[in-house]
């Protein structure tokens, strides 16, 4: 019997587990308790790690469809048909006829981390997407915006705060999200215990909100109302205390005047939440010794979800609760990509062809993926690379999509499984099991409420038909690139460095460079090797020419510098159970990015989309029909989790919440199958009858939707559910920066096979 000891890859929480097996045959699964983060404790996901790595449904080869079938093809075929049909398409339409998608489970793997950028460099495509637009993009933003950086994203320093102000997020099932922190409802107990306060902002009684000491039962779109309220509230009653902060803010005077006609007495009933809860809400959150607010997915993606996210990193800030303890704090990682001088992520430097929404960090709004396929004209999509996503589930107008996709002229898929989206690919290229693969989280470290590190090997070798991740993003990369002499050989020469290098040498790298790194004596005495030198400055001279942040970036590391600290990736593996670095420190203004050096606290993009709100604050609501929300469940991560028998067993969960009241006056009965309809189109599904959603308000889970043909998900295909994309409508987007709205939609709700109800 051998113990792997290993990072939780399939969420953000970052919890520790022990593998007990033989020669790579899995036993159990347990939560690590020397784990200096998570101290032992993991969800039921976990334990599915086994089977997504055993999955017989997993693809270990690649497949290249032939008609409506499938063959399988060697890697070397399949690298060099797509290699040559790639150049073709792009000789023949541009790079702007070109698109790349990168889903959800990209950012959970080091290897796809690492090399994905060259990949999409290479290839040329200038339409890019991914799971940002329905997800966590106004959060991005507000970080870009106020600090300088997308990925200056402050989380909640939930060890010692006293008042944890929760919007749009259900903790208890996701374990948190843009907040890394292994058993994060322990922690919120642990801060009950001492005398704290955790308060829950949701339209629905959820999971989080059964732990809550207070719920707040807002109307489905409308935190936007509550966040100005409270911040009217603060001001006007003299409250705010933004203390050191004071003197890093540009833009004070002007939030002051956003908020004012904003009272507690004007958004209560838009909100559904009265001016005297509102009132008192403000006071608690601003006399609290130590507060924090937070928003996530369900504040991300409604029709104000950039104000939103903005609004919360006001709120923070005017009561003096960013950058220190118990507040809204910044992490220090191992591998700090904001010091390495990653892209800052720009917005609105361009717009999508049909709608012309704004980019964000040179990506897309994933609603425009179908439009930008089926319309005919200059910069029409003809061919797409897809990462680790199943857009025809996870987007809205997933119908629409599905069609979209058919019509392509060459589509390939890097993906581990046929599902809804790879089906229509011509080559499917699955990369190696999780357990196959070193890990190391690149971005989670950076969102986590606790500085930690850890490095795991993999617990067993790749079989020798398979590819890592990396490997097949390089090999693609060199056989989709190099349309003169000059690429052809940087690109070589980069495979043949990243080879010699493998991610743990790449990572060691990148720690050295860290803030507990120290110099690397490799680099330094590859570059004066002789027979090296010529590759040394191929490599310097790249990062110059075409990543200038990043090179501009490392002249402040420890490769320059000569800072001696102990951190490298062997270390690491002499830790199996991870190291722990300390707790969330103050960082500004040393870590800000912005041209100012200051906080910038009103962005002309905010001031005028609160005009926007002032419009709609000014409207009678007049909502008669039902507001759709989504939700999630502890078992469950988007789509690519519903192949697992130990997570989907039990009672079916794709089913449609609704308060008894609204039943009984469409004459729903329990368990009785109903007809959701949107302008859209419709699904049907069973309805459940429950008081954990208020009356006007019914919830879908999202992620199912597995009933469509030529796909290879047994477990998943036995249970199928429906898509809560296929009612929801991708003309629906926050205009401020595209974000598709998700939550707050209409619907009308009727029982099968009756007329159509409101």
């Amino acid at each position: 019997m051998q113990e792997h000891f290993r990072t939780c890859n399939l969420c953000e929480a970052m919890c520790g587990v022990v593998i007990s097996h033989t020669e790579g045959v899995i036993h159990s699964i347990k939560g690590d308790r020397q784990d200096p983060f998570s101290r032992g404790h993991i969800c039921p996901k976990a334990i599915a790690l086994k089977d997504l790595q055993d999955d017989p449904d997993r693809l270990r080869t690649p497949l290249k469809r032939v008609g409506q079938s499938w063959e399988a093809v060697s890697w070397e075929q399949a690298f060099a048909d797509i290699g040559q049909r790639w150049q073709q398409l792009r000789r023949q339409y541009g790079g702007d006829a070109l698109g790349f998608y990168t889903g959800n489970p990209t950012v959970h793997h080091t290897g796809a981390m690492l090399l994905l950028a060259p990949l999409i460099h290479a290839c040329g495509a200038r339409k890019r997407f991914s799971a940002t637009s329905v997800d966590q993009l106004p959060a991005m933003l507000a970080a870009q915006q106020l600090f300088g950086h997308q990925l200056l994203l402050p989380v909640p320093d939930i060890d010692r705060t006293d008042f944890f102000l929760c919007l749009g997020g259900n903790p208890a099932a996701s374990n948190g999200s843009l907040m890394s922190a292994g058993d994060i409802m322990g922690r919120i107990r642990s801060m009950q215990q001492r005398g704290g306060k955790f308060v829950v902002v949701d339209p629905r009684y959820s999971e989080s909100a059964e732990k809550a000491d207070a719920h707040l039962a807002i109307l489905p779109g409308k935190d936007v109302f509550l966040l100005a309220a409270l911040l009217q509230s603060i001001f006007s009653r003299g409250w705010e205390k933004p203390g050191r902060l004071l003197q890093m803010l540009h833009g004070w005077d002007e939030v002051r005047q956003l908020v004012a006609p904003f009272t507690p007495e004007k958004v209560a009933t838009l909100t559904g939440i009265e001016a005297d809860r509102i009132h008192r809400l403000a006071y608690e959150f601003s006399h609290a010794t130590h507060a924090v607010a937070y928003g996530r997915v369900g504040a991300c993606t409604q029709q104000f979800g950039g104000l939103n996210l903005w609004l919360i990193q006001v709120l923070n800030i005017v009561t003096g609760n960013l950058d220190r303890p118990g507040g809204s704090m910044f992490s220090h990682p191992a591998i700090d990509l904001v010091g390495l001088g990653l892209e800052r992520g720009g917005f609105d430097r361009f717009r999508s062809r049909v709608r012309g929404l704004p980019e964000f960090s040179g990506e897309l709004p994933a609603v425009c993926l179908a439009e930008e396929i089926l319309v005919p004209g200059p910069g029409q999509l003809r061919a797409l690379i897809t990462h680790a996503a199943n857009p025809v589930l996870s987007v809205p107008g997933g119908a629409q999509l599905d069609t979209a996709l058919a019509q392509l002229e060459f589509m390939v898929s890097i993906d581990c499984y046929l599902n809804e989206t790879t089906r229509h690919a011509h080559y499917i290229l699955p990369p190696s099991g999780p357990l196959e693969q070193g890990h190391f989280d690149l971005i989670f470290n950076m969102l986590a409420v606790r500085n930690v590190v850890r490095y795991n090997p993999p617990m067993r070798e790749k079989p020798i038909e398979c590819r890592h991740d990396w490997e097949i993003l390089l090999e693609l990369a060199v056989q989709m690139g190099g349309r003169n002499r000059a690429e052809r050989l940087r690109l070589s020469l980069m495979r043949t460095l990243v080879h010699r290098l493998g991610i743990e040498g790449i990572l060691d790298i990148l720690l050295r460079l860290g803030p507990y790194g120290q110099p690397v004596p490799v680099i330094r005495r590859w570059q004066q090797k002789s027979s090296d030198q010529g590759l040394f400055r191929l490599l310097t001279g790249a990062l110059q020419d075409r990543w200038p942040d990043v090179w501009q970036g490392l002249q402040h590391t420890a490769l320059f510098s000569g800072k001696q600290q102990d951190l490298t990736i062997k270390r690491l593996l002499t830790a199996p159970h991870g190291l722990d670095l300390g707790p969330l420190m103050p960082a500004l203004p040393e870590r800000l990015q912005t041209a100012s050096g200051l906080i910038e606290l009103a962005p002309a993009i905010y001031r005028q989309d609160m005009q926007r709100a002032l419009e709609r604050l000014e409207m009678s609501d007049g909502q008669n029909s039902l507001q759709l929300i989504g939700r999630r469940h502890v078992r469950s991560n988007n789509s690519w989790m519903h192949n697992s028998r130990r997570l989907t067993k039990g009672p079916g969960r794709c089913t449609l919440m609704m308060h008894p009241e609204d039943a009984a006056q469409r004459q729903i009965g329990a368990d009785q199958r109903v007809c959701v309809r949107s302008v859209s189109g419709a699904v049907e599904l069973p309805v459940e009858l429950t008081t954990a959603v208020r009356p006007g308000v019914v919830s879908m889970p999202h992620g199912y939707g597995h009933h469509r043909p030529g796909m290879r998900l047994t477990i998943a295909e036995a249970q199928p559910g429906v898509s809560v994309n296929d009612v929801l409508d991708p003309g629906q987007v926050d205009p401020l920066c595209g974000v598709a709205v998700l939550n707050g939609v209409s619907v009308n709700v009727s029982p099968v096979g009756r007329s159509q109800a409101t």
